[in-house]
């Protein structure tokens, strides 16, 4: 199976300069940095010890944070290599000013790009996030006896079935893993009968948050937030920015000095969303525009990375995205963290114990369409924010997720 997987990405990498020029075009891809994934490094290495993280996007990264800012303070360490995979990841994490870290895109997983990486970068540890399993570079991580391990580890029930099919070749690449370190209870179940053998379940990593939280705004976008009603839509997704636009419209009818916040989750998409909402009758801003925002703004898009948790101090009721549609949701965590009431959609399968959790608490609320969306923001106005009580429990779980995180790192290193 392993010759077959190695036909299939050599034949993508044959492809390659195709789908790097498109990613270019649609500003995806770096214009410089992109040569990474063929690697044609950017940064050096240095002598001493290095280890390595890879995750797949921004969600993935930021869930680390926490934990790098304690390893930074392991002086055995001499540098942390982060990897990913997309463009949004790496503007991100430059943003932590992390000194010992130094940010990466992840190779194409191909048998020859794997050993030249591995080769460069000589880890003496590797740890992989969520569910970035990876055959090539995993057969070659364990060649040289380096230690491999999935970090809040996460296995869905739609990606177990696939590797189930392999079962003989998922066998092999999930026995390769020297310890699993999963988020959920289900995924434990999976990984076990994928073949991983070292697995424990801590809790989620996301519970956790870093440190280093600041939080800077312009005074006059400040002062034009307090004078505002207002509401966020969050890691929105294609059709749910018209779902949002369509629940301010209705909003609009009680509340005349209503602003809607959306930040989509790919802020490449600002000019078609800008479109789609025009054809609204809505007045849009977006956050990069050097003009002053004007009064009857009705929707302020923020087309700028790293600005989530900002909105999330002034927005008390925040709707998470990829929920309406059939995405899976995305994580309501840092919401709740900042007092924020949460409204989600049905869709919600990749955050499953999370939202479980929220719903227990009474932090988080479906909806199902846009009239139950405008029922319950019309209820959260006139609600005060989760309680300070709600946030130092999740502030406790985290500590203790991140600790015992931490321990378990140590053991490898």
């Amino acid at each position: 199976m392993i010759i077959l997987y190695r036909i299939i990405i050599n034949f993508i990498l044959i492809i390659s300069p195709i789908i790097i020029i498109l990613r270019l075009i649609k500003k995806k891809e770096d214009l410089v940095r992109f040569k990474e994934k063929f690697c044609f490094f950017s940064e050096k290495n240095i002598k001493g010890k290095l280890i390595w993280f890879h995750g797949a996007s921004v969600g993935e990264l930021q869930s680390i944070v926490p934990l790098l800012e304690k390893l930074e303070k392991n002086n055995k360490i001499k540098k942390i290599l982060v990897t990913s995979n997309t463009l949004s990841s790496s503007k991100i994490f430059h943003k932590t000013k992390l000194k010992k870290v130094v940010h990466q895109f992840f190779p194409i997983d191909t048998n020859f790009h794997s050993k030249k990486f591995l080769n460069y970068w000589k880890p003496s540890s590797t740890f992989f996030i969520d569910s970035e399993i990876w055959p090539n570079m995993f057969l070659n991580i364990k060649k040289k006896n380096i230690p491999i391990v999935l970090l809040n580890g996460r296995i869905t029930k739609k990606s177990f079935s696939r590797w189930k099919i392999l079962s003989k070749f998922s066998n092999k690449i999930f026995k390769s893993l020297d310890l699993c370190l999963c988020s959920d209870k289900k995924s434990k179940i999976y990984l076990k009968q994928l073949g991983a053998q070292n697995i424990k379940f801590i809790g989620n990593l996301k519970y956790s948050q870093s440190e280093n939280k600041k939080i800077k705004i312009d005074k006059n976008i400040e002062k034009f937030l307090n004078s505002k009603k207002i509401w966020c839509a969050s890691s929105t997704h294609k059709t749910e920015e018209i779902f949002c636009g369509l629940v301010h419209k209705e909003l609009k009818k009680k509340y005349h000095n209503l602003l809607t916040v959306i930040i989509p989750r790919h802020i490449e998409r600002t000019i078609s969303i800008k479109e789609q909402l025009n054809e609204l009758n809505l007045k849009i801003h977006t956050f990069s525009s050097k003009k002053k925002i004007e009064d009857n703004t009705d929707i302020l898009i923020i087309d700028a990375y790293g600005k989530t948790k900002t909105f999330y101090k002034f927005c008390k009721n925040v709707f998470l995205g990829g929920s309406i549609i059939n995405h899976g949701g995305q994580n309501p965590l840092e919401a709740t963290r900042y007092g924020c009431n949460v409204l989600h959609g049905p869709n919600i399968v990749n955050f499953t114990e999370i939202y479980n959790f929220l719903k227990k608490n009474n932090m988080s609320q479906k909806v199902k369409n846009r009239g139950e969306m405008t029922y319950y923001l019309n209820k959260f106005f006139l609600k005060k924010s989760n309680s300070k009580k709600i946030q130092k429990k999740l502030n406790s779980i985290g500590k203790r997720i991140l600790q015992n995180t931490y321990e378990e790192i140590n053991q490898i290193l």
